[in-house]
C-alpha cells in the first residue's frame, strides 16, 4: 500500500465543504427563504431543498476529509457530482436562452475542485479504481 501523503486532497475536501456549506446558506436563506436573490427564479421549496443537498455533501466531506484514504470513493462521487454540474451549467448558460448567467463563477470553483481532487489523489498515491470503485473488505 502506498503511504504517501494525503494531506492537501483531505484540506481540499474540507475547502470544497466550506464551499458547499456557503452555497446552503445562500440557497436556503437567500435565494430560497429570504427571496433576495431571485435570478435564477426559484421556488423557494427547491432552492430549500437543494440547500439541503449542500449541507448534506459538506457533512460528507468534512467526516471523510479525516480518513480520506479509506473514504476514497466518496473523492470520486464529488468529481462525478462537480463535472456534472459544471457541464450541465454551462451548457445551460450557452444553449438555454434567458437562462441567467448569474452563477457562472461556481462552475470555475467546482471545476477548480475537480482538477484539485484529481491531482492531489493521484500525488497522494490513489489509483482511479480506489476513487470510483469501493474497496472490497479483507
Amino acid at each position: 500500500m502506498n503511504k504517501k501523503s494525503l494531506k492537501p486532497l483531505a484540506i481540499t475536501f474540507i475547502l470544497s465543504g466550506i464551499w458547499d456549506t456557503t452555497a446552503a446558506v445562500l440557497y436556503i436563506f437567500y435565494i430560497g427563504a429570504g427571496r433576495l436573490i431571485d435570478d435564477p427564479p426559484m421556488h423557494s421549496f427547491y432552492a430549500v431543498f437543494l440547500g439541503s443537498f449542500f449541507l448534506c455533501f459538506a457533512f460528507l466531506q468534512f467526516m471523510s476529509a479525516l480518513n480520506i484514504r479509506a473514504y476514497a470513493i466518496n473523492v470520486g462521487c464529488l468529481i462525478i457530482g462537480r463535472l456534472f454540474y459544471v457541464i450541465q451549467l454551462y451548457a445551460y448558460i450557452g444553449f438555454s436562452e434567458k437562462f441567467p448567467s448569474t452563477f457562472w463563477f461556481t462552475g470555475l470553483i467546482d471545476g477548480t475542485f475537480i482538477i484539485l481532487y484529481l491531482v492531489f489523489a493521484l500525488r497522494g498515491g490513489l489509483s482511479i479504481s480506489e476513487l470510483f470503485l469501493p474497496l472490497k473488505s479483507v
